[in-house]
């Protein structure tokens, strides 16, 4: 049996597609006149964003760009990453914002893979994004971004970015896209092999967790957020969308540091601001010149490895109110906090830090995150048996890019497999306890251990390596390298260190290497684990 209200149809009139895009309209329409970005000497307010994207977005139109085009971004956190956040996908294009750390060879790798049809770059990355053009087959047309305030370096392009705004119309009418399933934009991770897997997202996905982000931090309106958070990473954990949702104010940081956060506290009144613990390592280990004083609380929303008793009592004591959270790059970012009650308020310093230590339970706009065992099901609730995490629902990706068996695995099931392990406690709350994958989360950066590895096994006095994460005070994690030598041969930790350099990203690196013969099982196999364990013994 039909019933009656179910024939209701959709129409233009009860049915859009959801679109992080229509908050610039929202901003730019309710509160015109309210600071949008600020930017060393630069600061805009809504309307003047709003018409800057506009612009942004007409100038890609009239140079042909057509709907599904990639337009990548190599930039800091300025004023441009963010507009291109609005401005390109608003022209129907998806925006990729390029990790500025990587070297020339994953670059050339992610803007080929990808499609690049237009890269927007600073010119402080000229060097690196030089070398990169020249190990392409088909290099895209480049513009450049030329900020005063920058590092320097050549202009490669065939003009700068405000030139190409200058081209376009300030009042261009775009549209929201016709499907919210669209791509918005494409982030690469390192995943757990060499080769960065392009994980997309789709409008939908983006609008939610922009709204989630403001239930999850109970968001007010108007927030000042300071950008310490790189926003080339997940976008920026949506909030570049979320800001405009709230009408907030985006403070611009190029350099991120213990006096440039205190200035922007105490100079911009910021609320809020997101980062890895090397960020709450600013904060605390900042000396007294570079410190400020401030008379209002800011709250800090931190990711990767929690924060140990001592930063969290450092961080209250200095104004900051902590929250963590967790996620990956295929689900936008964090979609899992740490929701806090208020009756741990009263626990001692230690008890909070153990519970903020855990990951804690989906975004309310997540469907779920359950830990399940290998035959699919939860585990149980005893905080001891331990699972796979795994998340459903809209703040999930589209899928790997060009990579259908990828995606195919990681969806398995009707969920998505994070490749992590933890456990869950009897109030609900998931707690992670070792990455299968053997990721290395360092100032907020995925490290493969395989990619490491790979690039150590290059050396010729090298006979067996791994890499495994190391607890660091600063970084939360960074990779430390267990090497075995060939017969006869002889290395020290800055030869290898060094090695690593030539063949990898910097950050990347390992910090530490120990050597020594590699514990393994009977059929040859590394035990990554009894590495581990020397760093808790």
């Amino acid at each position: 049996m039909t019933h009656a209200h179910e024939t209701l149809p959709k129409t233009r009139a009860n049915h859009v597609p959801l679109s992080p895009l229509s908050y610039l309209g929202y901003a730019a329409r309710v509160f015109p006149d309210r600071t949008a970005v600020i930017y060393e000497d630069i600061s805009r307010n809504w309307a003047e964003t709003d018409a800057r994207c506009r612009r942004l977005a007409s100038a890609l139109r009239k140079r042909g760009l057509e709907q599904g085009d990639v337009v990548a971004v190599m930039a800091t956190n300025t004023p441009e990453l963010y507009e291109a956040h609005f401005g390109i996908p608003m022209a129907g294009c998806v925006l990729n914002a390029l990790n500025y750390r990587l070297d020339a060879k994953a670059l050339a790798y992610i803007l080929e893979h990808s499609e690049t049809r237009l890269l927007i770059t600073d010119r402080e990355f000229s060097d690196v994004i030089g070398e990169a053009m020249t190990l392409m087959r088909s290099p895209p047309d480049i513009i450049d971004i030329d900020d005063p305030h920058g590092g320097g370096g050549d202009l490669l392009g065939e003009g700068d970015y405000e030139a190409l705004l200058a081209s376009g119309d300030p009042g261009f009418e775009w549209q929201l896209p016709d499907d919210e399933w669209n791509t918005i934009s494409i982030n690469y991770t390192s995943g757990t092999t060499g080769n960065p897997k392009g994980v997309v997202y789709h409008h939908r996905g983006a609008y939610v967790n922009a709204t989630a982000n403001t239930l999850e931090w109970d968001l007010g309106m108007h927030p000042r957020y300071l950008w310490t958070l790189p926003m080339f990473h997940c976008n920026g954990w949506c909030f570049p969308w979320t800001l405009a949702a709230k009408a907030g104010t985006s403070v611009c940081l190029r350099k991120v540091s213990g006096a440039a956060i205190y200035d922007a506290i105490a100079d911009h009144k910021v609320s809020h601001l997101c980062g890895a613990p090397i960020v709450m390592s600013f904060i605390t280990n900042a000396s007294a010149d570079e410190r400020r004083d401030f008379d209002h609380s800011v709250r800090f929303m931190t990711a990767a490895a929690p924060p140990p008793a001592a930063t969290l009592r450092a961080m209250q004591e200095q104004g900051f109110d902590v929250t963590h959270v967790y996620g990956l790059t295929e689900v936008y970012g964090p979609a899992m906090a740490c929701a806090w009650h208020e009756e741990w308020n009263a626990e001692p310093i230690e008890k909070q830090a153990a519970l903020k230590s855990r990951q804690g339970v989906a975004y309310a706009m997540q469907q779920g995150a359950w830990v399940v065992g290998e035959d699919g099901r939860p585990v149980p609730c005893d905080g001891e048996t331990m699972g796979e995490v795994v998340f459903r629902g809209n703040i999930v990706m589209k899928g790997y890019l060009k990579n259908e068996a990828a995606t195919v695995e990681a969806f398995d099931g009707g969920h998505f497999h994070t490749g992590d392990l933890g456990v869950v406690h009897p109030d609900g709350y998931i707690q992670l306890k070792d990455r299968s994958k053997d990721i290395i989360i360092s100032g907020g950066e995925n490290i493969s251990s395989i990619e490491v590895e790979d690039a150590l096994y290059r050396h010729a006095d090298i006979a067996a390596v791994a890499v495994v994460a190391k607890p660091d005070d600063k970084w939360g994690e960074t990779p430390c390298a267990f090497v075995e030598l060939r017969p006869g041969a002889s290395l020290t930790e800055d030869e290898v260190i060094s090695f690593a350099r030539d063949n990898l990203a910097s950050y990347k690196c390992p910090r530490h290497v120990i050597f020594g013969e590699l514990p393994k099982t009977s059929t040859g196999k590394i035990q990554k684990f009894q590495l581990r364990k020397s760093f808790t013994s």
